[in-house]
């Protein structure tokens, strides 16, 4: 069966933006935090699978191997998840829609997704959840949430950067195939790379950091996160605001426009239309 062309993906996702900007608030909200729920399982999931790893590039790996779950029910359920919807920067510059009702969509998607990751974190540590391996769970929790709040700010910002750059690629990739093994195959190796790679995705943070907050909070798990030595100080919510969330958010926003620009400009029909006209009106004047 053949695939969807870069063309084909790049046009189609400007046109579908179009109904994501006028979808009404109520149902974009609801369908952001059944996202921000996803993504947060994903890490729920990968974080029980690797926590008793000792080996680093083993907990990556197999963190990798299993976290793109998350983008998988994302994608195939059709909620909206802030990351992703950084590439409808393309339809705005196309006119399809309004630079208004982009900023709509993010604020209203960010917040859902917000709700339903740190949501997600607590019941998970104040319900039993992190008591697996006899509490360890929630040690590593705290520990992944405060290495993630002790990231240099330019640091966070890159990684969160070079994040989006491949959460994008593989929205694009999952909309070049007609059918679900195809979809998921496309979603799962880019998603496994940035895992790897310990980039930074703002969603996924808003389970993680709230997560190691949420633990190191209840009384059943914070003896065992103090005598693990980690820095408890950099678990709390004002911290996890300026020095990751804001940084890894703004690094998103620019890894993905970046895809969506050049995709668009590259791909998108007006795009290579422009471009094909400029570089002939250049050689007309040379």
């Amino acid at each position: 069966m053949p695939i969807n062309t870069p063309k084909e993906v790049t046009d189609g996702y400007a046109e579908a933006s179009k109904a994501k900007a006028s979808s009404p608030a109520w149902r974009l909200f609801v369908l952001a935090v059944a996202a921000g729920v996803l993504i947060g399982l994903g890490a729920v999931t990968s974080s029980t699978a690797a926590h008793g790893l000792e080996d680093a590039g083993m907990v990556r790996l197999v963190s990798g191997l299993i976290f793109p779950i998350g983008l998988m029910m994302v994608i195939m359920l059709g909620t909206e998840l802030f990351t992703g919807n950084a590439l409808m920067v393309t339809a705005a510059i196309q006119g399809k829609i309004t630079w208004g009702a982009l900023g709509r969509n993010w604020a209203i998607v960010f917040a859902g997704n917000l709700v339903g990751s740190v949501g997600l974190a607590a019941l998970m540590a104040f319900f039993g959840q992190l008591s697996i391996g006899g509490g360890e769970l929630a040690v590593y929790t705290a520990k992944v949430a405060a290495a993630k709040d002790s990231l240099p700010w330019l640091n966070a910002f890159v990684l969160g950067a070079f994040c989006n750059v491949m959460v994008c690629i593989a929205v694009y990739l999952s909309s070049t195939a007609h059918d679900t093994a195809g979809r998921l195959l496309a979603i799962f190796f880019p998603i496994m790379g940035f895992v790897t790679c310990g980039f930074e995705h703002c969603v996924a943070d808003m389970y993680y950091v709230p997560a190691g907050i949420f633990a190191a909070m209840n009384p059943a798990y914070a003896p065992l996160i103090a005598d693990a030595g980690i820095n408890t100080a950099a678990l709390d919510f004002g911290t996890f605001l300026t020095a990751n969330l804001v940084p890894v958010t703004l690094g998103n926003i620019v890894g993905g426009v970046a895809v969506g620009v050049v995709m668009y400009a590259c791909h998108g029909t007006k795009g290579r239309r422009t471009f094909e006209r400029s570089v002939q009106e250049a050689a007309d004047e040379a």
